[in-house]
């Protein structure tokens, strides 16, 4: 109906430059809401103000005008004009009736946009170092990458999810030398273990597994292993002991216990992932850039955009809006992970994708200019990549603050949150807020089974619609939906008048969260339309003696079960029967 309303309004405007009331170059975006107030129609325009100065006219007089060449509507009662110069559509009862009757026939399709329609995007989440398990704050990313990602398909996108695997560089160094510390010292090898190691008690169950399959394999002298190294630096001590784990383990025996690490760390996490509802078409490794790193530098490099300094190979980065300019190469021939960062996104780009959009961690602020940077020295339009920082996720329990510290092993895994407040409560918490913003997580809320927690009382929504069918399947009774549809006209309280509203709202929410990138529109949506339902089942009685009434009020209250269900589908969230 939204874009019903902008192109008569569009009709009325072509019509006024015809008439010379207008000027023929005046082009504003023609802007429509819903009302605030239904007592001020059902949606407002703001297009005579918009349009005021470059017409030369009072807004009101400008409105008017609009008002009266715009072409007749079997959807739109009346229009008037209001304040300084709004249009406010007043919607015929036929045609606010029209949504409820779409959301019960259509059903998992209401509110959503022809698939492909919006154009293509490759949606990266999460893509946490695997180096460890998934802790709330990963949970919290994937959370919301899932989300946006449902919600592009909503609207119209075809979406592409890929979790980018980090396993190359410095921290799978890090990550080996420590399951081999561990396996030696499951061995009964009495051997130091870093400070900056990976501690957590997930590496030693799993240099206990490795153990299992090669009791002998792996066992080399290591008490002497830090001999003649200083601790004072502890990540130069760190590196000295990989260097020398590396020496005494040889090539293939080295490489053979970080992919044992490396793969039982991602089985780990993709078995959190999918117990939380969250899969992707693609894990994207990090090795298999080793080939396009070099190729990636040497566009940047034939483009005039690099030069060397200090021994080492720089990016132009501060002469395309970053603060200053990056390396691709360190001096000692290494290349950086902002090059590899470089050579992804070229890659996703090559692949064909219209938008890219990366998820984020809210520490990874610095590398979005310099990321925009390097497309735009590419060649490439900087605004087919958006990024999106997701804040931290606090937990309290007790009022108490949880602590969270990977490499020290002391922190609250994904698992443990779901298995404590359960998967729909994690998901639906975490896309309460923006997720620019800080997320405090109540975990003894999230368990309530009471109206305060927002989870339980949408989901208690859905539950309670299939209560009343069952209440009237007791009773002998069956609901007939063509006489629902066709007697909605009956619904005349202003509960009903409510529900009504917002279940026609719906597809507008997710056309325009699609569009803010902002999933959390949705849960406020979803909250908005569970308090109006529970409102209305204690007002007014569904099961009636009057069958076209009755019928009415059911049809009623299945196009609002289905909305619930599509809005809980989105953010990932269960919709049951019981509860």
């Amino acid at each position: 109906m939204k874009r019903h309303i902008v192109a008569l309004l569009a009709d009325a405007l072509e019509q006024l430059k015809r008439d010379g009331k207008l000027p023929v170059d005046a082009d504003p975006e023609i802007q429509v809401e819903r009302a605030r107030d239904r007592a001020h129609g059902d949606y407002a325009a703001n297009t005579a103000m918009m349009l005021a100065k470059v017409a030369r006219k009072p807004p009101r007089e400008l409105a008017e005008a609009i008002r009266a060449a715009l072409p007749p509507s079997p959807d739109v009662a009346s229009v008037e004009v209001a304040g300084p110069g709004f249009l406010n559509f007043i919607l015929t009862p036929a045609a606010r009736l029209a949504s409820i009757r779409r959301a019960v026939d259509e059903g998992a399709d209401y509110g959503r946009g022809k698939p492909g329609s919006l154009g293509s995007a490759l949606v990266e989440f999460v893509s946490a170092n695997p180096t460890g398990p998934l802790h709330v704050g990963h949970g919290r990313g994937a959370a919301f990458g899932d989300a946006l990602a449902n919600l592009l398909e909503a609207a119209g996108w075809c979406v592409h999810r890929e979790y980018y695997v980090n396993d190359a560089g410095r921290q799978m160094d890090i990550l080996a030398l420590s399951l081999w510390l561990r396996y030696l010292q499951a061995a009964g090898e009495m051997v130091p273990f870093p400070e900056k190691g990976y501690r957590g008690e997930y590496l030693i169950e799993h240099a206990r597994e490795l153990l299992s399959r090669e009791p002998r394999r792996f066992i080399r002298p290591a008490a002497d292993l830090a001999d003649g190294l200083s601790a004072d630096e502890p990540e130069a001590y760190l590196d000295a002991l990989v260097g020398r784990a590396r020496d005494a383990l040889g090539a293939d025996d080295y490489r053979a216990v970080l992919d044992f690490a490396l793969d039982a760390i991602l089985d780990d996490i993709r078995d959190d992932l999918e117990a939380f509802s969250v899969s992707f078409h693609n894990y994207f490794s990090e090795r298999d850039l080793a080939d396009r790193i070099e190729p990636a530098i040497q566009r940047l490099t034939d483009a005039g955009h690099t030069y060397k300094a200090d021994g080492a190979l720089w990016f132009r980065a501060s002469a395309f809006g970053d603060d200053k300019d990056r390396v691709l190469r360190r001096e000692n021939g290494v290349t950086t992970y902002f090059a590899a960062d470089v050579a992804y996104h070229l890659d996703k780009l090559e692949r064909g994708f219209d938008a890219l959009v990366d998820v984020w961690g809210s520490d990874h602020h610095g590398y979005v200019p310099r990321l925009r940077a390097a497309l735009t020295a590419l060649g490439a339009d900087p605004k087919r990549l958006e990024v999106h920082l997701v804040q931290f996720a606090i937990l309290y329990r007790g009022g108490e603050k949880l602590p969270m510290s990977t490499r020290a092993g002391e922190f609250v895994t994904l698992r443990e949150l779901r298995d404590e407040v359960g998967k729909d409560a994690a998901r639906f918490f975490y896309a309460m807020r923006r997720a620019e913003q800080h997320l405090d997580f109540d975990l003894d809320l999230a368990k309530s089974q009471s109206a305060d927690n927002p989870v339980y009382y949408v989901q208690y929504a859905h539950a309670r619609i299939y209560s009343v069918f069952r209440q009237l399947g007791e009773r002998g009774l069956t609901h007939d939906t063509a006489r629902g549809a066709e007697n909605l006209h009956l619904l005349e309280t202003e509960h009903e008048e409510a529900v009504i509203d917002l279940i026609g709202r719906y597809p507008e929410i997710v056309e325009g969260a699609a569009a803010a990138r902002e999933p959390h529109q949705i849960a406020q949506y979803l909250r908005e339309l569970a308090a109006a339902f529970h409102t209305y089942y204690k007002a007014v009685p569904f099961i009636v003696d009057h069958p076209a009434l009755r019928d009415a009020r059911l049809t009623l209250i299945t196009a609002l079960r289905r909305v619930v269900a599509n809005g809980l589908a989105i953010l990932g969230v269960s919709a049951p029967e019981r509860m």
